[in-house]
């Protein structure tokens, strides 16, 4: 049994993809020397998954091609004693996340994730909707410029949106709007008082009349559509329209107003947890998350939308976007190179490094750790080595997954070798 080895990943047709080999996807999964995939350029390629989630699970490559998950639950020692210990499912062999590849030309849906008592209890009363009983905290690592939105934006922001765009303001009921704006000037943006405060606003915002939401939104387009021939990127105005002009007459265009809206550059990345409002709007980027696809939407979607449970389940966090980033740190600690970069969200499901191999740094060497991990090969070609003396070796190319088991070291060399690699340790 080896403690290395590829895997074949899955993937996604979401109508939000990027199309054929526009989409970063689409092109990681042609390349892999396990594929047999095929690009069609007029359809969408949304998501590569990698793990064990049984709505789409990896598996190894021909001739055998059990699933990963079985090949791990016939193989404990590959998922590690520690890790089976503290995740139950990973005796089964479930890994405790879910690794994708994201490729984000249409945006996606307004929505949060439950909280694991949430999504428990979700998961019993509605089974056919949210799949599993699990949470689904995730990060999200900009590979090309992503813009998303995340998280509340800060009190006195919002309070701003309500005053100069009279569409908004329309929606929401005179009486909320100035305890809101009263309580914001007063009250911690952390405190009961304003978060009981935002939320009122946000429910208003979300459970307003169809007839009159459309009609608000109709004058706003109309009114920025006026105001200038070109708007900038970035700007309100264009987030707006963008938004608009993909799902036009969708309450969740006016979110833009009530979230934060982040552009990140290669290599930057953000942090949601359960029930923290956020939407993808462009870009590709690495997301990896605990093992579920639990999502509840409310906006920006033909999908189900479930607004109650949204509604009650978010967390009201009011703040500034850097809330939410996660800066990188050297991997393994003790490095002083910068070839290995060290995503560390506040969770024990995973963690993610970001390796790059080029010019004088063409190897680079990361000790074992406590669990199991899953690699993918985004540019370059290289050679994976471990073993003692990394007496054995697998050569790895761009569209490559990879499995390490744990307490495994291993050894990485390339030029222009860039792999992203998510992993458990506990």
């Amino acid at each position: 049994m080896s403690s290395v080895f590829k895997i074949v990943p899955t993937t996604q047709q979401y109508d939000w993809g990027k199309i054929g080999s526009k989409s970063m996807v689409a092109r990681l999964a042609a390349a892999s020397s396990t594929s047999t995939f095929a690009v069609d350029e007029g359809k969408p390629y949304a998501e590569l998954w990698m793990g064990t989630h049984p709505t789409s699970p990896s598996c190894l490559p021909l001739p055998s091609t059990p699933t990963l998950s079985s090949h791990l639950k016939a193989n404990p020692s590959l998922i590690g004693n520690r890790v089976a210990e503290r995740f139950p499912d990973a005796k089964e062999g479930n890994l405790p996340f879910l690794f994708k590849v994201l490729s984000i030309e249409k945006a996606l849906s307004i929505q949060t994730h439950p909280d694991k008592k949430t999504a428990e209890k979700l998961h019993a009363e509605l089974p056919k909707i949210y799949k599993d009983d699990n949470h689904k905290p995730e990060l999200a690592l900009a590979l090309t410029p992503f813009r998303a939105l995340c998280g509340f934006q800060p009190l006195p922001d919002i309070v701003q949106n309500l005053s100069s765009t009279p569409e908004l303001a329309a929606l929401i009921p005179p009486a909320i709007t100035e305890a809101f704006i009263s309580i914001s000037s007063t009250s911690s943006p952390t405190g009961p008082e304003a978060k009981a405060a935002l939320k009122n606003v946000f429910a208003a915002l979300m459970t307003a009349e169809e007839a009159e939401f459309r009609k608000q939104l109709d004058l706003l387009v109309q009114r920025y559509q006026k105001s200038s021939s070109t708007h900038s990127e970035g700007s309100i105005e264009e987030l707006v329209l963008r938004l608009n002009s993909q799902f036009p007459g969708d309450i969740g265009v006016f979110c833009a107003f009530m979230l934060n809206h982040v552009a990140l550059q290669p290599g930057e990345a953000i942090f949601l947890g359960a029930g923290e409002p956020h939407a993808y709007v462009s870009g590709d980027i690495i997301e990896c998350m605990a093992n579920s696809d639990n999502v509840i939407r409310a906006g920006l979607t033909p999908k189900l939308r479930d607004i109650p449970n949204l509604i009650s389940g978010l967390t009201y966090v009011s703040a500034a976007p850097e809330r939410h980033y996660v800066k990188p740190s050297p991997f393994p600690a003790s490095s002083t190179s910068v070839k290995s970069e060290l995503y560390d969200p506040p969770i024990p499901e995973f963690s993610v490094v970001q390796v790059k191999l080029s010019g004088e740094k063409l190897d680079e060497t990361h000790p074992p750790v406590d669990g199991p991990s899953l690699t993918v090969v985004t540019e370059g070609n290289g050679i994976v080595r471990w073993d003692e003396n990394g007496g054995q070796s697998l050569d790895i190319k761009q569209g490559d997954v990879f499995f390490v088991g744990a307490d495994t070291e291993v050894k990485l060399s390339g030029d222009g070798l860039i792999l992203y690699r998510a992993f458990v340790e506990i």
